[in-house]
């Protein structure tokens, strides 16, 4: 029975996926990116391209790394992909502080193909070719995930996969097409978190208390930082790159004074995520070995075991946060900027309002989680050992 149970939902889940790929599908073909569309004649293209012969011209070395130039080089180099595929072109590249590409014979680049209206094309060196190296990296954490996490570890990879979709193809376009972006991260959190639970421990109490928990925590979350933003004076406004965003948004009507919000609350579902699995697997581990244990002393429980998870996972936001600016904060310091300055940086007070945020989700997440959590599995195995017992 139990058998044919896991089927079914598994077979229900399969359905549901299918779906809404079709439903990612149509969703992205009707809507197509129009900002910065390339018409008539003039357009750029970023091709796959090889070196063939470098010389250099009085390049210096960098005193802080010998594998660092700057000056000038002149290469021959030989087109790979595009329309102008087998082509050797002569290209200058510039080694400077903020291009830094220093060319060797034979190996791969990406170059910047720009054609003008009479046909005619000017090619630059653009960067590194990277992707076979990202392809091998990527394979080698799938493949760590798989044989240290065996059955679990692949099911982590077909969540990790399923949010990566998600967010590339449900909220970035979403937030593109002028939806709320507080609402669209609402979304993505609750789809992503309802499969990946899912996926890693099927259809059962804890999975259900967990997935409510961490709604809850995210939405918490939201709400927080709509309250402090508010009288902070913090929007999308203040983020970097606001400035093209704006010019996107004159086009498709994104809603850039959401973002800071729904960007906080992506970055912090995945900790907040973790508490509550965590602590609702404690609470069904306690329950199953002692079905006479009452609710209240559950609840306990799960807030003990959430105390101890709480430290170090306000600890590891606030370190994503913070590693995510270190540069600003070197610049920042070296600077020996005033404090009345510094506290009322836009900058600082973002990531003061992230990391705090992030942080206030896990804190309310633990007696959520809990309560939930010793409410709902106690209902759910009683019922269970009610019907075994007859």
């Amino acid at each position: 029975m139990i058998r044919y149970s896991k089927i079914f939902q598994v077979s229900i889940f399969l359905i549901v996926v299918l779906l809404f790929g079709i439903f990612l599908y149509y969703f992205n073909v009707s809507n197509p990116v129009t900002y910065n569309k390339q018409n008539g004649k003039s357009y750029i293209r970023y091709e796959k391209a090889e070196v063939l012969s470098v010389k250099n011209n009085s390049l210096t070395q960098f005193k802080q790394s010998k594998n660092i130039y700057f000056g000038t080089q002149e290469a021959q180099i030989k087109i790979l992909s595009g329309e102008h595929k087998d082509e050797v072109k002569k290209v200058t590249n510039y080694l400077s502080d903020t291009h830094n590409v220093y060319l060797r014979p034979n190996m791969k680049i990406i170059v910047d193909i720009s054609t003008a209206n009479g046909g005619k094309y000017g090619v630059t060196v653009y960067n590194y070719y990277r992707a076979n190296t990202q392809y091998i990296f990527i394979f080698v954490f799938f493949a760590a995930i798989c044989i240290i996490g065996g059955k679990k570890g692949v099911r982590s990879v077909l969540g990790l996969v399923f949010t990566l979709t998600c967010i590339i193809f449900l909220f970035v376009p979403m937030l593109y097409r002028g939806y709320s972006p507080i609402l669209a991260s609402i979304i993505v959190i609750i789809i992503t978190t309802c499969v990946t639970l899912f996926l890693l421990n099927s259809w059962s109490a804890k999975t259900l208390s967990a997935i409510l928990g961490t709604i809850s925590g995210v939405i918490i979350a939201g709400i927080i930082e709509l309250i402090f933003g508010h009288f902070a004076h913090l929007t999308g406004l203040n983020l970097t790159g606001v400035e093209s965003l704006n010019m996107i948004s004159n086009v498709s009507g994104m809603k850039v004074y959401q973002l800071l919000t729904a960007g906080i609350l992506i970055a912090s579902v995945g900790a907040v995520m973790d508490l509550s699995i965590s602590i609702a697997s404690s609470i069904q581990e306690i329950y199953t070995s002692n079905p006479n244990v009452n609710k209240k002393e559950l609840f306990k429980s799960g807030m003990n075991v959430g105390k101890d998870m709480m430290g170090t996972m306000a600890n590891t936001l606030i370190l994503a946060f913070t590693g995510a600016s270190l540069t600003m904060l070197i610049i920042i310091y070296s600077y020996n900027v005033s404090y009345n300055q510094l506290i009322n940086m836009d900058m600082v007070s973002l990531e003061i309002i992230q990391g705090l945020t992030g942080s206030m989700a896990i804190i309310f997440t633990v007696p959520i989680v809990s309560f939930i959590s010793a409410e709902i599995i106690t209902r759910f195995l009683g019922e269970i050992n009610e019907k075994d017992k007859l």
